[in-house]
């Protein structure tokens, strides 16, 4: 496979409407991008443009491009009503919300966070985070799924492992309707992915099953060294991790035809039309 084939997109921004984001990719050189479907700082509920969802969805499928769309930072899914009943349906009714925007706009699913609990009972965290995607899901009919998200946290924190999102999915009532986009800075900052051993990550993933479910990528670098536990993304080959982890990254098939997106400062022009080249032009078998 060369290159030039990877699905290598950026996240873009919607101002015009969600088909002028995914033309706005399209020009830079983007083979896939991801979105927000309403504003990223609320959960409040938008109401759907059908318009500019159908004009997004018919230029992705005649350029055969996909698209991931990511949910508002509040979304916190492992806290259930601790905070109150109040605010755990409007986190379960905006998920909702970003599904439904997503089915109408083509798009392959809406990136969730595995979330964080800080309460001492780790396993009522993972209790509500089933519960939340359990009656996010219950009703939901579409072919957009929600991708899991691993966190960036230090060794032995929650949402970090391969092994705990596949067990995240399995638990839920509704596997078929949950994926994965995997993070390579968290990854890294966690340790979980330790680019000189990059074969144990692909094969440890092989054994549970995850890569089978994997929906996308957030090709991201890292400020910080492995381990860190620290979330700061860089841009591609500028960071710890570098040009060659990835090369050797993406040369394996689990990450052909996976929408690979760049969440990362943009260059000069302000666009992302330089680090997209640049992957393009990687020697990949």
């Amino acid at each position: 496979m060369s290159s030039n084939q990877l699905l290598i997109g950026c996240h873009v921004s919607t101002r015009g409407g969600y088909g002028r984001a995914a033309r706005r990719a399209w020009e830079i050189g983007a083979r896939s991008f991801q979105y927000f479907p309403k504003n990223p700082r609320s959960m409040s509920i938008k109401t759907l443009d059908a318009s500019a969802a159908a004009d997004c969805l018919t230029f992705c499928r005649e350029h055969g491009m996909p698209s991931i769309a990511h949910t508002p930072y509040p979304i916190n899914i492992a806290i259930g009503d601790s905070r109150g009943r109040e605010l755990y349906e409007l986190t379960v009714k905006s998920l909702q919300n970003d599904l439904i925007i997503a089915e109408a706009c083509g798009t392959v699913g809406i990136v969730v966070h595995f979330g964080h609990f800080k309460g001492r009972d780790a396993l009522q965290g993972y209790k509500n985070i089933i519960q939340c995607l359990n009656e996010t899901l219950s009703g939901w009919q579409g072919s957009a799924k929600i991708l899991l998200e691993n966190q960036a946290g230090t060794p032995g924190s929650m949402g970090i492992t391969l092994d705990e999102l596949v067990n995240i999915r399995r638990l839920s009532d509704y596997p078929e309707k949950i994926g994965f986009c995997l993070d390579t800075c968290h990854a890294y900052a966690s340790g979980v992915w330790d680019p000189r051993t990059t074969d144990a990550l692909v094969e440890r993933g092989r054994e549970l099953g995850y890569w089978s479910d994997l929906a996308a990528v957030h090709l991201n670098d890292s400020k910080y060294p492995l381990g860190s536990g620290k979330d700061r993304h860089e841009r591609i080959g500028q960071g710890y991790i570098g040009e060659e982890a990835f090369q050797a990254l993406l040369s394996y098939p689990e990450f052909h035809g996976k929408a690979l997106v760049l969440e990362t400062d943009a260059g000069e022009d302000g666009t992302h039309l330089g680090d997209i080249a640049k992957v393009k032009s990687w020697p990949i078998d």
